[in-house]
């Protein structure tokens, strides 16, 4: 069983030699993990290798650099699909309320037929729910629970609503999200799959001769010498640097989990491409504070005002995300899926493109669904229709836009 995992690792391309995974099979003889280690209260015999025993062990043994994590998470749970972890729920909801024995699915008649709520009167709801609720729920249109058409819960169906305790997100019309997630950082080492991409991007690229005068300029050399009489006169010009500069500001996380390969390989080549490029990552939309490492996106924030004072104009501003979510989550204070925002969306949205003149927005989505997304066409409006699809002739399309 073991070796096809390890095999498993390497066909991510993760580093794993023989050597660490003979220290894996040494720390499961010696008991590091296993039939020994304490199980859950009201077990009375082991029952085997916790999953989560075994994963943290087998990270630390198999993987040396932090970069690989998010490589080695795909690959572990490729290869133990199916089996059960531990969601940690919020607390004031208890975790029996939310568990999956119904999935409901509505056709698109029954759908129709379910009122939306604005979002005052949500959150109104929602906070009613907890005070009047005592037990589970499971189907129904009211209470907390699932697979019903309440607007609260997991599951179910509602074309608007708050989801809770649902890993993923099934019909993409959750106003918030309440499951606790760590989004990974984007890998800028992706193996592009293909060159065109960088091909695309060198439309942007202007290059400019600067520095110190430490480069043979071969033409006047020979030109000079020629103009005398043959003696050498060597004659040396400043390198050609590549002067663009480039602000990148990623979304990451939730919806933007189905296109990682595909922005991956994009950010890859844009550190490749461009010498000047200062990214930052967000959560569907861009609010008070970005990040740049997911692991500590809470604990190490970039305030929004200060990344907006601290370069200057001639930055070429993209933004890259599907733009989907709810509405409320662009135009309403608190729309945040992640905490309460005081200030809205489509505010910051604004002074950023204010702020940078040259800008554009890159969509992952197919661009023939961006017409049934009502909050693709916000943004589009927000962008002045500067969005294009992540394709090649979007991609040359926006390079083109950003040369102007």
């Amino acid at each position: 069983m073991l070796i096809d995992f390890f095999y498993t690792l390497r066909s991510a391309k993760l580093p794993v030699s023989v050597k660490e995974f003979l220290t894996l099979m040494e720390a499961l003889q010696a008991g590091v993990v296993g039939p020994n280690t304490p199980e859950p209260e009201g077990d009375d015999e082991a029952t085997g290798y916790k999953i989560e025993d075994f994963y943290y062990l087998s990270r630390t043994t198999l993987v040396k650099d932090e970069k690989h994590y998010d490589k080695f998470d795909r690959a572990f749970a490729s290869y133990f699909k199916g089996v059960e972890t531990i969601a940690d729920f919020t607390k004031d909801i208890p975790l029996d309320w939310l568990r999956k024995n119904l999935e409901l699915n509505l056709s698109p008649e029954e759908r129709a037929k379910i009122e939306k709520m604005g979002w005052d009167e949500l959150m109104e709801t929602l906070k009613k729910r907890f005070e009047e609720q005592k037990e589970r729920h499971e189907g129904g249109s009211k209470w907390i629970g699932t697979g019903g058409t309440s607007p609260f819960g997991a599951y179910g169906q509602n074309p608007q609503g708050i989801r809770i305790g649902q890993d993923k997100s099934r019909n993409k019309s959750a106003v918030k999200v309440w499951d606790q997630r760590a989004y990974k950082d984007y890998d800028d080492s992706q193996e592009l799959g293909t060159r065109n991409i960088k091909v695309a991007l060198r439309r942007l690229r202007k290059f400019a001769r600067e520095g110190h005068e430490e480069e043979l300029d071969l033409d006047e050399t020979i030109s000079k010498t020629a103009a005398n009489a043959g003696y050498l006169d060597i004659k040396m010009r400043p390198e050609r640097h590549n002067n663009v500069k480039v602000l990148l500001l990623m979304d990451v996380g939730g919806t933007m989990d189905e296109h990682i390969t595909r922005v991956e390989e994009l950010f890859s080549a844009t550190k490749t491409e461009f010498k000047h490029l200062e990214f930052y990552y967000f959560h569907n939309c861009v609010y008070d504070f970005m990040w740049k490492n997911n692991k500590r996106r809470f604990s190490e924030k970039f305030a929004t005002w200060d990344i907006i004072r601290k370069y200057n104009k001639d930055y070429k501003l993209i933004f890259i995300g599907d733009a989907t979510m709810s509405p409320y989550e662009i135009l309403q204070p608190g729309g945040s899926v992640e905490y309460n925002n005081e200030e809205a969306g489509v505010e910051w949205l604004q002074r950023l493109t204010s702020a940078f003149p040259k800008f554009a927005w890159i969509n992952p989505e197919p661009q023939g669904v961006w017409q049934y997304r009502q909050s693709i066409s916000v943004v589009q409006q927000i962008m002045n229709q500067r969005m294009f699809p992540l394709t090649l002739k979007g991609l040359e399309e926006t390079m083109r836009l950003l040369t102007k």
